[in-house]
C-alpha cells in the first residue's frame, strides 16, 4: 500500500454514501464529539473530499508541519475539483509566511484574507510590536475562531487549530483537545458566523497586506511541496498511526452512526461579534455573557474543562456562590508542569486557595500518563480543550478559555447544545481527565498551604509543592502574580 493511503488517497466515502446529510428528520442537526486527534484530522479531510461547492476555512493558527501541509494539500486539491475555497486566518501566526500565503492564494478557485493585520510587516513580529507600541492597541485582539465548513451543511468546531500537536502528530508535546462536528442545519449558523468575519473591514486579501504576496509564481512549487509531505519519513509513523485508529476507520467507511439527532431549538453556533477587536462589540452580544449565564442556570453541577483558568474576580464568585448553594462545580485545568504559558497559570494560582474554600473541585492535568501518547509514542500532554456541562444536559464546546483575554480581547466561537447524549459523553470526557492517572487532585490542607494529589505508577502519591514543575516555572508563575497583568491573560 503506497504511504498514506488509507487517508490521503482514499475514495471519498462521506461524500459518496451522503453520510454527511442529516439521516434524521428534516431540520435536524446532527452533531458528535470527537476528543481523539486522529479523528479529527481524518474528519477534516473527509469533509474536503465531500465538499462539491465550496470550502469555508477560519482559524487562528495554521501551522506549516506536516498536517498543516497535509490538509492544505486536501484544501488545494478541492479547488482542483472546482470547489470555491476561502481561508480566513488570524494575522498573529501569518506573519513570515506571507510568501507560502501568497502562493496558496494564486490558485483561482482559493481566496485568502488576514484578520486584524499590521501594516509594519517588513520588520516581523518586531515591526507588530512596534506598531501596538504607537498606537495600534486593536492588535492586541486577535480573532481565535476556530471552523472547517464544507458546502455550509458540514461544520468542524471546537477548540482545535490546525498542526502536529492538536493531531497527535508532534514528537514532544500534544494537546488534548476537543472538536463537535455538525451536520445538517445548525452548520448554517457557522455558516453565517464565517460570512460575517470574511466581509468585516478587518479581513483583508493577503495580496493587499504583503508586497511578497502579490510576487507571481510559487504556486507550482508549493503544490509539489505538499505532495511531497506525505513521503516524508516524518509522514510514516502518522499515517501508521491513521491506519490502526478505529475512529478513523469508522470515519473513513462513512459510519456516523453514533452522531446524536438535536433539534434547531437545542443547538446554537455563538460567536462574539467582530467589532470586538477593535472594543466596539456590547457585551451582552458577547459569548462570554452567554457562558456566565449559562453557568449561572446550574442548580445540581457545573462541570468545566478549560487549558487556561483564569476565572477573574466576577467569574470566582459565580463559581463560589454556586458551590455554597449545593451546585457541584469541578473544574480540570493545566497543572503548571503541563501548560505552555506559565503565565496564565500564574493568574489561575491567586484564585486557587479561595476557590477550593468554597468547595471547588480543582484538578490539574499531568505532563504525562495516559493522556501522553502520540504516534510517535509516549510524549507529553497538555489540556487544549474548551467546554461545559451543566446539570447533566447542556453542553459548551468551543474555542472559549474562561480566562479575560477570551471575554474580553479575542473573538471566540462555540456551540451551545441541550442534549443528554452529547452532555453524557463530555461528562464522561471530564471524569476521564479527572481521574487521578491523569491529573493532580488539589486540595487544601490548611491556610496557605495546598496538596496535590494522584496516581502515580499505581500508587497515591502526594506533594506540598506544584508537582513536576521546574524551579524556573515556580519562579516565573510566582512573578507573574505580582504583576498588574491579569487582563491580559
Amino acid at each position: 500500500m503506497q504511504e498514506g493511503a488509507i487517508v490521503m488517497n482514499a475514495p471519498y466515502p462521506l461524500a459518496e454514501a451522503g453520510s454527511l446529510k442529516a439521516p434524521s428528520p428534516e431540520g435536524l442537526s446532527n452533531v458528535a464529539l470527537m476528543p481523539g486527534g486522529l479523528t479529527a484530522f481524518a474528519a477534516r479531510v473527509e469533509a474536503a473530499r465531500a465538499a462539491k461547492t465550496s470550502l469555508d476555512l477560519q482559524y487562528y493558527n495554521w501551522r506549516n508541519d506536516l498536517t498543516g501541509q497535509l490538509l492544505a494539500r486536501e484544501v488545494l486539491h478541492a479547488a482542483d475539483r472546482g470547489v470555491q475555497v476561502r481561508v480566513l486566518l488570524d494575522d498573529m501566526y501569518a506573519i513570515g509566511r506571507e510568501r507560502v500565503l501568497g502562493a496558496l492564494g494564486a490558485h483561482p478557485q482559493i481566496e485568502l484574507r488576514l484578520f486584524n493585520a499590521t501594516r509594519w510587516r517588513r520588520f516581523g513580529l518586531l515591526g507588530l510590536v512596534l506598531e501596538m507600541l504607537f498606537g495600534g492597541w486593536h492588535l492586541n485582539r486577535r480573532m481565535h475562531n476556530k471552523a472547517w465548513i464544507a458546502d455550509g451543511r458540514v461544520a468542524i468546531c471546537g477548540g482545535r487549530n490546525i498542526g502536529d500537536e492538536y493531531f497527535d502528530a508532534a514528537d514532544q508535546i500534544n494537546f488534548r483537545d476537543l472538536d463537535l462536528l455538525i451536520a445538517g442545519a445548525a452548520a448554517q449558523d457557522a455558516q453565517a458566523i464565517f460570512e460575517r468575519y470574511w466581509n468585516y473591514k478587518l479581513s483583508r486579501p493577503v495580496w493587499r497586506i504583503s508586497p511578497v504576496a502579490k510576487r507571481r509564481g510559487g504556486f507550482r512549487a508549493l503544490s509539489l511541496l505538499l505532495d511531497a509531505a506525505r513521503k516524508t519519513p516524518e509522514a510514516r509513523p502518522f499515517f501508521e498511526g491513521l491506519r490502526a485508529d478505529p475512529g478513523v476507520a469508522r470515519v473513513l467507511a462513512g459510519d456516523l452512526s453514533q452522531l446524536a439527532a438535536v433539534p434547531p431549538r437545542d443547538i446554537r453556533v455563538v460567536a462574539d461579534p467582530p467589532e470586538k477587536v477593535r472594543g466596539q462589540a456590547p457585551e451582552k452580544e458577547c459569548l462570554a455573557r452567554a457562558i456566565h449565564d449559562a453557568l449561572r442556570g446550574a442548580t445540581k453541577e457545573a462541570l468545566l474543562i478549560s487549558p487556561y483558568f483564569v476565572p477573574g474576580e466576577e467569574g470566582a464568585a459565580l463559581l463560589e456562590e454556586l458551590s455554597r448553594q449545593g451546585v457541584r462545580v469541578s473544574v480540570v485545568t493545566n497543572s503548571l508542569a503541563a501548560t505552555d504559558v506559565v503565565a496564565v497559570h500564574g493568574g489561575y494560582a491567586l484564585y486557587r486557595e479561595r476557590l477550593l474554600e468554597a468547595g471547588v473541585e480543582l484538578h490539574e492535568l499531568k505532563p504525562s500518563g495516559e493522556e501522553a501518547v502520540s504516534v510517535f509514542g509516549s510524549r507529553g500532554a497538555s489540556l487544549h480543550t474548551k467546554a461545559l456541562v451543566i446539570d447533566g444536559l447542556h453542553a459548551f464546546v468551543g474555542s472559549f478559555n474562561l480566562d479575560p483575554r477570551s471575554a474580553t480581547l479575542n473573538t471566540e466561537m462555540g456551540t451551545f447544545i441541550r442534549h443528554e447524549g452529547v452532555a453524557a459523553g463530555l461528562r464522561e470526557e471530564h471524569a476521564r481527565l479527572a481521574e487521578p492517572a491523569r491529573s493532580w487532585r488539589v486540595t487544601r490542607e490548611r491556610p496557605g498551604h495546598l496538596l496535590w494529589t494522584a496516581e502515580v505508577q499505581g500508587r497515591e502519591v502526594t506533594s506540598r509543592t506544584e508537582p513536576e514543575a521546574s524551579l524556573r516555572r515556580r519562579f516565573l508563575s510566582r512573578l507573574v502574580q505580582w504583576l498588574p497583568i491579569e487582563s491580559q491573560l
